[in-house]
């Protein structure tokens, strides 16, 4: 069956915004599964939260830019697995600010939402994150909402610089760090869900 008009605009708009996220980092990884397994936890979690099927679509798919300021950092520090000086440091945590650069000023909503993540992704809820320490509700929703599902990816897939946990250890780390790190409203969400992200996790072979 011929797909609609709507549902090959929606596919290409994915594709789009997979391509560009991928190029971001391709100087570190082939990130393009992470970037659909956050996708999918993040509309999970924003549905479960209360925003409208669309909204919760349109937080998936902005979700996948949320490291394109990472365009911005030299390659050596990509690749590099740890021991950073202080200055560096700076240097990675910038791309929270130059990822809302090159996607702010936009009048879709896709890409307002996406240059917020960008922004705030690594913000914590005890005001311990970065870029601009904000705390607790502070932090939009979108940024809350990426930032335990662009954890719980991180620390139970493979990357070069990290061993794997299991799935139930991640979950552990992220429950335990409700009200520290994450807004506990939404860890408790994401427990509620696990079972689905898991599978969702599982049908990527992980």
């Amino acid at each position: 069956m011929f797909k609609s008009r709507s549902e090959l605009k929606n596919q290409e708009l994915n594709e789009s915004f997979v391509r560009l996220a991928y190029i971001a980092e391709i100087k570190e990884w082939d990130n393009r599964l992470h970037l659909e397994r956050v996708r999918r936890y993040c509309q999970i979690m924003a549905q479960a939260a209360g925003l409208t099927s669309n909204e919760a679509s349109i937080l998936g798919l902005a979700s996948q830019l949320h490291d394109v300021g990472k365009v911005e950092i030299p390659e050596e520090l990509l690749q590099r697995t740890g021991n950073y000086q202080p200055e560096e440091w700076t240097i990675i945590e910038k791309h929270t600010l130059d990822g809302a650069k090159i996607l702010d000023r936009s009048s879709s909503p896709i890409f307002q939402t996406a240059s917020t993540i960008a922004l705030t992704h690594h913000e914590r809820w005890d005001g311990s994150g970065y870029p601009r320490k904000l705390k607790g509700e502070e932090i939009p929703i979108s940024g809350r909402i990426c930032a335990i599902a662009d954890v719980f990816d991180a620390l139970t897939t493979l990357r070069t610089y990290k061993n794997v946990i299991s799935d139930e250890e991640a979950r552990k780390m992220i429950t335990q760090s409700a009200g520290i790190l994450f807004d506990p409203h939404l860890v408790d969400l994401f427990d509620q869900k696990f079972s689905e992200i898991v599978a969702i996790k599982t049908s990527f072979g992980w």
